[in-house]
């Protein structure tokens, strides 16, 4: 065992063509994930990302091996590169049982990850990861650069949500990017032997931190508070193995000097762009970071704000982890099954991750494997962190790198609490590079969780087979890349078409006939190419249940439930949609599926009315209606309901009925109800002259003085003439 060790040890600091070679394409995917984005909503940011990353991963494995490399230098591993194979298979297992789709998706995510990891472990050596930190620290700068420019000037490049997301969607996925990949920006900084490198390096440095404090991210601003005094004591704790650490002391202080003016300067530029000055959370980056971060303390934010909704995810979340114990939902299955377990006046059922990847995993792949992998990583964390305290003595040269990896993780841990960075490409790819490097150093220092084994022998079977497989992944990815991207851009046109029709205020002619037909051939044909995405078609239905195209709203909408069972309002839609053309069966099996998932709310009990009202059983519906208002269990849209299916058949007892209980529950509106009810008693057969009369005084009473001549003028002349003055 000790020869191949030494061999490892060896490989690590001799660069070869095949190592160089891959690095070089990691370093190109580092650049590119953060400082490329796509100008169009025709495609999504992350898809675009996920693409960069995938097909790179791929190319990567094929140049490292295609390229010839050193007979003697044998192939690494290290245990942790099992943790996401434990979960590449169990995602691949989940398949058969749970959200097919979804858990296909967690399977490549984690055969990625797996796979970068180990050829970080084996391409990364001391001579080529200047070049790696190089492409991760370009790309970040691009990127905050991007950031700076919408913060100030309203930049608009890139499609996305509120400014400044860089080339990111979401200023958040921005935020916990450059947070996590800010340690190795500093690394390279620390590596510069060069002042005349090291100043735009600082002033660089500084730009990525103004960048940070732009996006207002608490949980990356919490990570830069508790991080950087860590990276400046590893910076300091580890000089001497650091080039910096040669550097004298008149550079040291321009060093130092460039960074905190460039940041004080940068901080305190006032932003021009009217959506940042309309959110009223700070002009400046500084003021943006201070006034986001004092947020936390307000009593509101934990009742009324954004982590007032989290923590509702969170609880409905554990909920759902306890109630599957032992195998989760499935991989990728939360968004599929969360809304069975929020409360039932949730409302935002359309979150696709939690916004904490731990309790993510626990409720998708189970409390025994999720645990284990929790507790194995935060064993390793540990341990890695001991090992490097005590490392300067045995192996001085590893501390650098551990201390500055270690960083980069602890605030991948922290931002990983309050959103989904392991779901998110950029943050993915460095969480894995990250692990490599870590590997890496344990390999090195002759740890007995790393290993080598020999390499399958060039022009073999074996090595053939390898080779073929990896280009047909490639295939697949690009094949993959192209579809996605081919379906969004589908469902935005139709989406595009549908806003411009809604807009419209010419009559419905000709002209936009054919612009909805065109927009539901392309809704279909998004349909077609991927059934299961749910963030876009949905739309799509909204608008024609406006326009009142039931028919094709109902279809929309079961496209998506075959995929997202468990949506409620989903299926409201549905029962809307076939309620209203008088469809029993259909609509009474949505119905069901409400009751299903929503019992006991109100919306529902409303719904069942509306349905029922529908498909020939009115007098089931007015049935139901008198019970909820002699239990008193009514709203406003329940009183109304009963008021509109007394009218409709004509039982004046029950819209009476409706509109007494409107008028004691909502007083505002009693001259409203008394005028309706006048007008009820009115048009009984035979009428009832002085029930309608007392109605209409009692009305006219509560009408304010200004506008009872507009009341008087719409009650009926036979009454308006007896009524007081």
């Amino acid at each position: 065992m000790l020869a191949p060790m030494i061999e490892c040890m060896a490989l690590t600091d001799t660069a070869h063509p095949a190592a160089d070679r891959t690095v070089t394409v990691l370093a190109g995917m580092a650049f590119l994930l953060p400082a490329v984005g796509s100008a169009s909503e025709m495609l999504a940011q992350d898809t675009l990302k996920s693409a960069i990353a995938a097909c790179s991963v791929f190319l990567a494995a094929l140049v490292f091996l295609w390229n010839k490399r050193p007979a003697t230098a044998p192939w690494l591993w290290h245990s942790m590169l099992g943790l996401p194979l434990t979960l590449m298979v169990y995602a691949l297992g989940s398949v058969v049982w749970s959200h097919g789709y979804l858990a296909s998706v967690e399977t490549t995510r984690w055969f990625l990850l797996a796979l970068l990891a180990w050829l970080g472990l084996n391409a990364i050596t001391t001579n080529n990861l200047p070049r790696l930190l190089w492409g991760i620290h370009a790309g970040l700068v691009v990127a905050s650069l991007w950031a700076m420019l919408q913060f100030w000037l309203d930049f608009s490049l890139f499609a996305q949500g509120p400014p400044p997301a860089s080339t990111f969607y979401n200023r958040n996925f921005f935020g916990e990017y450059a947070v996590c990949a800010l340690p190795f920006s500093v690394w390279l900084l620390s590596t510069v032997k060069s002042p005349r490198g090291a100043i735009p390096l600082a002033m660089s440095l500084a730009a990525v931190v103004t960048a940070i404090l732009m996006t207002g991210t608490r949980s990356a601003l919490i990570a830069l508070a508790l991080t950087a005094p860590l990276l400046v004591a590893t910076v300091v704790r580890y000089r001497t193995q650091l080039p910096c650490g040669k550097w004298t002391r008149r550079t040291t202080i321009s060093v130092v000097a460039t960074f905190l003016t460039a940041l004080t300067v940068l901080g305190n530029i006032p932003s021009y762009a009217v959506g940042i000055t309309q959110e009223r959370t700070g002009v400046t980056a500084w003021n943006r970071g201070t006034v986001r971060v004092a947020s936390m303390a307000q009593p509101s934010e934990y009742t009324e704000g954004s982590f007032s909704v989290r923590s509702q995810m969170w609880r409905a979340t554990l909920r759902m982890a306890m109630e599957n114990p032992f195998a989760g939902v499935g991989a990728g299955a939360w968004e599929v099954h969360i809304p069975r377990f929020q409360r039932d006046d949730t409302v935002l059922e359309i979150d696709y991750y939690a916004h904490n990847e731990y309790l993510q995993l626990l409720s998708e792949y189970g409390l025994p494997l999720g645990g284990f992998v929790l507790a194995f990583l935060a064993a390793f964390w540990i341990h890695s962190v001991d090992t490097t305290w005590r490392v300067e003595k045995t192996a001085p040269q590893e501390a650098p790198l551990r201390g500055f990896v270690l960083t980069g993780m602890l605030a991948m841990g922290i931002v990983s609490m309050a959103g989904f960075p392991w779901h998110l490409a950029g943050c993915g790819v460095l969480f894995a590079l990250s692990f490599s490097l870590l590997c890496g150093s344990d390999i090195r220092m002759g740890s007995h969780l790393g290993g080598a084994f020999p390499p399958p022998t060039r022009k073999t079977y074996v090595h053939r087979a390898v080779l073929v497989t990896l280009l047909i992944c490639m295939a697949i990815a690009v094949y993959t890349t192209i579809r996605a991207a081919h379906t969004e851009r589908t469902l935005v046109q139709a989406l595009l078409l549908a806003k411009n029709l809604s807009k419209s205020k010419d009559t419905w002619g000709p002209e936009q006939q054919a612009s909805k037909d065109r927009m539901l051939n392309l809704v279909r044909e998004g349909i077609h190419l991927n059934p299961h995405y749910r963030k876009l078609t949905p739309l799509a239905a909204e608008f024609l249940m406006v326009q009142g195209d039931w028919a094709n709203a109902a279809w929309i909408l079961k496209s998506v439930t075959d995929s997202r069972p468990h949506v409620a309002a989903l299926w409201k839609g549905q029962a809307l949609a076939h309620a209203q053309m008088h469809q029993s069966s259909p609509a009474l099996n949505a119905l069901q599926q409400v009751q299903r998932l929503r019992p006991d709310t109100k919306a529902t009990q409303n719904l069942e009315i509306v349905v029922l009202s529908n498909v020939g059983q009115a007098q089931t519906a007015a049935q139901l209606l008198r019970t909820y208002f002699a239990t008193r269990n009514y709203d406003y849209e329940m009183v109304q309901a009963g008021y509109a299916l007394g009218l409709k058949l004509r039982d004046n007892a029950l819209a009476v009925q409706a509109l007494q209980l409107r008028n004691q529950t909502w007083p505002e509106q009693a001259a409203d109800g008394f005028f309706r009810m006048g007008l009820v008693h009115a048009q009984t057969m035979p009428p009832d002259h002085a029930a309608a009369l007392e109605a209409f005084a009692s009305g006219l009473s509560a009408v304010p003085a200004q506008e009872k001549e507009n009341y008087l003028r719409q009650v009926p002349l036979p009454y308006r003439n007896r009524l007081d003055k």
